[in-house]
């Protein structure tokens, strides 16, 4: 039987690196649980744990990518990766760099490449993995592995967004934002939005959502100024929370449910992109998930007459 200790020891790299590939939090999950499974069937102990344990959940999440990106071209809507509060893989001399590539725009990103190439960018530009290494994880060569690396590594590179440095900075702006909307500011909203600002949401067709988005900072402002105090007059609470790497926030009825999560991409001093997970499929490794076409409808019955 193999060591569980040491398995637990590297759950956390084995759920960053599935979560990576598949942008779910759900299936990186079960992909870890199938990587213990055939660990623990093994009959010889492997050289190196961590080598063959990353081996095979990358194995595993390549095979389940493969299968899922059927189901996400039937997608009602964008579809966006499931929200993550906080990557369980922690390297504090890395952590800015860790924290980019779990952020929903480097995922979105990551979409574009195949199974094979996302896995190779994935275990290479993150995980900083010999290619020795990654070619026993995805069965091809080392030269195959590199050129898969470079076409990965140029198409993250032609799409990629950058995020504002300092970390403190990042949240003094976004305790803004989140107190501007509460209050129902338009003005104070629109400062911090960049002109081309967009509002995005994954709903899945299963929760309310703003059509195809929302353009502009002063379309973006009204419509969260609009909609945020009665959410709050109703009982509901925005909870400032990193969502993806990111500043965002969790959003929660007066039970406490999940009725979304909001994350924010922040350049140049202004919040460039505001992308909404409001799909209940993707929220429940929160905790229990809210109504929200009920809390919609709430919200506005709270209407006030002057509103």
């Amino acid at each position: 039987m193999r060591s569980a200790e040491e398995f637990e020891e590297l759950r956390p790299l084995l759920f960053a690196i599935a979560y990576r590939i598949l942008g779910s939090v759900s299936e990186a999950e079960d992909a870890v649980q199938e990587t213990w499974l055939r660990y623990e069937a093994t009959p010889t102990q492997p050289t190196s744990a961590k080598a063959f344990l990353s081996a095979v959940v990358t194995r595993i999440s390549i095979d389940v990518l493969r299968s899922a990106r059927a189901r996400r071209e039937e997608y009602a809507g964008q579809w966006f990766p499931e929200p993550l509060l906080a990557d369980p893989y922690e390297d504090p001399e890395r952590s800015a760099e860790l924290a980019d590539s779990v952020s929903m725009a480097a995922l979105l990103l990551l979409e574009r490449l195949s199974p094979l190439e996302r896995a190779v960018f994935v275990l290479r530009e993150v995980f900083a993995f010999d290619f020795p290494e990654i070619a026993s994880a995805v069965g091809r060569s080392d030269a195959a592995c590199r050129q898969l690396a470079v076409r990965a590594r140029r198409h993250m590179d032609a799409g990629r967004a950058r995020f504002e440095a300092d970390r403190r900075e990042r949240e003094e702006l976004a305790g803004r934002f989140f107190d501007a909307i509460r209050e129902g500011d338009v003005a104070g909203l629109q400062e911090l939005l960049a002109a081309d600002v967009q509002m995005v949401g994954d709903s899945g067709g299963k929760a309310p959502l703003w059509g195809k988005g929302v353009f502009g900072a002063g379309n973006v402002a009204r419509v969260l100024a609009s909609l945020l105090p009665q959410f709050v007059r109703i009982g509901g609470v925005v909870e400032p929370h990193e969502v993806n790497g990111q500043p965002g926030a969790v959003f929660r009825d007066r039970d406490g449910k999940v009725v979304n999560t909001l994350a924010l991409d922040i350049l140049d001093g202004q919040i460039q992109t505001i992308r909404a997970v409001i799909n209940p499929d993707k929220l429940g490794h929160l905790g229990p998930v809210a109504d929200a076409w009920a809390v919609i409808r709430e919200a506005n019955q709270a209407r006030r007459p002057t509103d």
